[in-house]
């Protein structure tokens, strides 16, 4: 019997069904140990002892890490690279036959339930938390990438790796079908898939938890499939995975915040690039963190989430306002139909012409959205409770798919429309952390814009981070919302450890390769929560 008095369960929102649903309060419950942590619990204790270890080990042998990681990086994406593909083809068909199925009418907490949060509210922590880092690393340097290997030329990655991926074969030279083929392809990075991808672990979280009276954390997806088991080591398994994967896919994204944060101060106030910037970045802005995470959700998170997307829509309007205004908008559509043109052959899993590109950039971004699923997932979860499952899937799949397509289209067109129209090339040419400076210094106010940038990538530092450290410490405490809060500090210490350990570990090459090496387990977790949920929606009441 579901546990009346957990705190996930809203008083009288418990449905009949949940009877078949039961809570092993001996393996959830917290219990304070020394240093206000629950070391009692098996999921904390293993994923935070191997997590000190890949510390320490990579610390302490740094030199040899780096060709460790770039091996294991090229290996996973180059053998293993249909599996990523495949395994996001099926998220969004299961996202999309959910949403016309008479399942799309069950309600996220009970027939009754009603919104937590504004749609207004609700979003901006989505975004804040879910994609804000990549959009602003990746938002000029992807689309500059995929258009200058269409046209045939070979851009250089910060390890020395050519990049020349050629996105389906190149457009032969042409400029216009470069930049065609270039937005598609860095559209179906940003859009469908990896919305779905964060949509589906969600949508379970949200239904188990809100709806069967269970607790919010992975194992609960699978009571169908597992029963009992769930509070054993199957469970417990499960549970680590998810950590280690929310762990390293956060490092990942802090790793990339931190080297485009270092290199726009480099850019406006001469201060020297190089790892020791890097790692003082992630020192203060982890500090900055705690402050948020010891506030909580609503205090912290939130705010900061609020705060950062009025930002990130004063830059954007800029840049349309100063920029090509008109081919912004125009090109908004027909980068949309570009996406949807091209995309059966951009998923296509298997015998690929353009092998490189498949391996070398879509394989390690499905990786890096799996990776970071347990967080983005939960934190969906958490504040979506009073939606319908067809409300949900629409929201959560379209609407930001939209708004992505809008902010490459703005960014990454604007760079590419300089490039052709002005034969502007110092964006191209430059560094991929700097290239969202080296566009920005083309148009007006360009010391302002910049320094508006950094205080966006360092505020979406910061509420990854936060965000991240609350919902691994939730997965690590069973499920429980009410963690000792010197656990929360743990959490977010070794978010920033970890990351500070990969960037002298290798840089990018080793943040990409964490990130793929613990999707990788995570991605068939994954595919069998998908089919778990499914099954848990079938039991469910709907709304009339």
């Amino acid at each position: 019997m579901a546990d009346k008095n957990d705190p996930m369960i809203p008083d009288g929102e418990v449905n009949p069904i949940d009877t078949d649903y039961k809570v092993g309060q001996d393996n959830i419950v917290v219990n304070v140990g020394p240093f206000g942590m629950d070391i009692h619990n098996r999921v904390f204790a293993i994923s935070g002892l191997a997590v000190i270890l890949f510390v320490v080990f990579t610390l302490m042998f740094h030199q040899q890490a780096e060709p460790l990681f770039k091996d294991i990086r090229n290996w996973l994406t180059s053998n293993l690279d249909w599996l990523f593909l495949g395994a996001g083809n099926i998220f969004v068909i299961v996202c999309l036959l959910l949403v016309v199925s008479p399942l799309g009418k069950v309600r996220l907490g009970g027939t009754e339930a009603t919104p937590d949060y504004t749609y207004s509210g609700w979003f901006a922590m989505l975004f804040a938390a879910g994609m804000g880092i990549g959009l602003m690393f990746y938002g000029v340097s992807e689309p500059l990438s995929h258009f200058s290997s269409s046209l045939g030329g070979v851009t250089v990655g910060d390890d020395g790796v050519r990049t020349d991926w050629a996105p389906l074969g190149g457009a032969g030279g042409d400029a216009a079908a470069a930049h065609s083929l270039g937005m598609a392809a860095t559209i179906y990075h940003w859009a469908l898939h990896p919305w779905a991808i964060y949509a589906v672990l969600a949508l379970g979280l949200a239904l188990f938890s809100f709806n069967k009276g269970l607790p919010l954390t992975i194992r609960s997806v699978f009571y169908p499939l597992l029963g009992e088991r769930v509070w054993g080591w199957a469970g417990h398994i499960i549970d680590i995975l998810a950590v280690l994967a929310t762990l390293f896919g956060l490092a990942t994204s802090l790793g990339l915040g931190a080297s485009q944060a270092a290199s726009g101060l480099n850019y406006l106030f001469g201060i020297p690039l190089g790892e020791t910037t890097q790692i003082l970045l992630v020192i203060g802005i982890t500090a900055i963190a705690m402050v948020s995470v010891v506030a909580g959700l609503d205090a912290g998170v939130k705010r900061l989430s609020e705060i950062n997307m009025v930002l990130a829509a004063l830059l954007l309007l800029f840049v349309i306002i100063v920029g090509p205004t008109l081919a912004i908008f125009t090109g908004f559509f027909e980068n949309l139909w570009a996406y949807l043109v091209n995309l059966p052959a951009l998923a296509n899993p298997v015998n690929r012409e353009d092998s490189n590109f498949a391996s070398g950039w879509t394989a390690f971004y499905w990786a890096w959205w799996i990776s970071w699923s347990p967080f983005v997932g939960m934190f969906i979860a958490r504040v979506s409770r009073g939606r319908t499952v067809r409300e949900f899937i629409v929201s959560v799949l379209l609407v930001p798919s939209a708004a992505c397509v809008l902010w490459m289209t703005v960014f990454g067109g604007t760079a590419i429309d300089q490039y052709v129209q002005d034969g502007y090339t110092a964006a191209a040419e430059a560094a991929l952390p700097l290239q969202l400076f080296a566009m920005l210094d083309a148009l007006p106010l360009a010391q302002i814009t910049s320094f508006i940038a950094i205080i966006l990538v360092i505020v979406f530092f910061v509420t990854s981070s936060d965000s991240g450290s609350l919902v691994i410490d939730v997965i690590s405490a069973g499920g429980k919302v009410d963690s000792p809060t010197p656990q929360r500090v743990f959490w977010c210490t070794f978010e920033g450890l970890v990351a500070i350990a990969l960037i002298l570990g290798g840089g990018l090459v080793a943040l990409q390769a964490m990130a793929v090496s613990t999707g990788l387990p995570f991605t068939i977790v994954l595919l069998v929560a998908a089919f778990s949920m499914v099954k848990g929606l079938i039991s469910e009441p709907r709304v009339k």
